[in-house]
């Protein structure tokens, strides 16, 4: 019989999330129940659950920071046990026969992963995702989360924290490197403490300096306001890779200019409006504007792993669940130092 779960739900665009009670699947013979401790409050939570993004199917459970204890498993489970420290990330399963799946890619499956809340499962079933007390999830897709990040400095991780981690990993970011991150957000402040670890020399561009003397305790070795036009003029062709991770418009042909031969601007951060570029900016420089992604399973395991050598995790401000409006206002005026999670003890 299926379980029930606590939840917090959004039921439309212009509505308060409602307490309520969803039902899990019990576990099948490869499925792990997580009994879920903390879920992390990321902007696309907010994008979905204020409609603006298309085709949201209200009522709809958001969450796809997740970290908790297995609780049961299934049959043929090998890879989880019951009390292990485990997560879930932005998809809980894909078709894994494309090349992109077989290679490890399994956020870029051809056939469309499935995302961990707001899609269908194999089951037919709609996804329901971490802002609730349980979940069950098929074990391939499961992280495990070693003993040296805390549960609630580990949920933003697994998509803040490897949303940054692909894209400087993928791009060889290390030692001799140079490394813008704009923004320092809840992806920021990861960019800023993973690129760090790496090797690279980071510097921040904000809007502000108000957070300077946080970027510069993470790592950083400048900060620069966006807001300045001698941070544009001064620093032209200097940095090898510029990851944006703010949401809001940005002029890209500014943040090109200060990429250096075969520099890349990379985007991660995912703004409302179309972007636009001059084809010399690209071209001048042999710049380069890519996009990217979370990480596949395989890497994302391997960023938990590495944040866990390096004694990394998210800051954050654990709030309960009666608190999710409050904290989406809060994300989007900018007023959280640097991620919100939600106790799932209080739903």
């Amino acid at each position: 019989m299926p379980s029930i779960a606590k939840a917090y739900i959004a039921t439309s665009a212009t509505s308060a999330l409602q307490p309520g009670v969803i039902e899990r699947r019990d576990p099948e013979e490869f499925d792990v129940r997580i009994a879920i401790k903390f879920t992390g409050i990321c902007h696309s939570d907010i994008h979905t659950a204020r409609g603006d993004w298309a085709s949201v199917n209200f009522p709809v459970v958001l969450g796809h920071e997740i970290s908790g204890i297995v609780e049961a498993v299934g049959a043929k489970v090998t890879r989880h046990a019951v009390g292990d420290r485990v997560g879930v990330g932005c998809f809980v399963d894909s078709c894994r026969e494309c090349v992109n799946c077989l290679s490890g890619e399994e956020q870029y499956c051809l056939a469309g992963s499935v995302s961990t809340y707001n899609s269908v499962g194999r089951d037919g079933r709609p996804t329901a995702g971490g802002y609730c007390t349980s979940i069950v999830v098929d074990e391939n897709y499961v992280l495990r989360i070693p003993e040296g990040i805390p549960l609630e400095a580990a949920a933003p991780l697994l998509c803040a924290g490897i949303t940054v981690y692909s894209p400087l990993r993928n791009r060889g970011e290390g030692p001799g490197k140079r490394v813008a991150i704009i923004g320092m957000g809840g992806l920021g402040h990861m960019g800023v403490k993973i690129a760090t670890a790496l090797g690279a020399e980071v510097t921040v561009l904000s809007q502000s300096l108000r957070k300077q003397e946080d970027a510069l305790r993470f790592g950083a070795v400048a900060c620069h306001a966006t807001s300045d036009p001698a941070t544009f003029s001064r620093h032209q062709g200097y940095f090898d890779v510029i990851i944006n991770t703010v949401s809001a418009d940005i002029d890209v042909d500014q943040y090109l200019s200060l990429l250096a031969l075969d520099g890349t601007l990379v985007i991660v951060g995912l703004p409302s409006k179309p972007l636009t570029q001059r084809a010399w900016s690209l071209a001048g420089f042999r710049r380069n504007l890519a996009g990217s992604k979370m990480g596949g399973i395989r890497q994302t395991q391997e960023m938990l792993d590495f944040c866990a050598a390096h004694g990394l995790g998210a800051e954050v401000e654990v709030i309960p669940a009666s608190k999710i409006d409050e904290a989406f206002d809060r994300v989007v005026d900018s007023a959280v130092r640097y991620r919100f999670v939600i106790d799932a003890a209080t739903f």
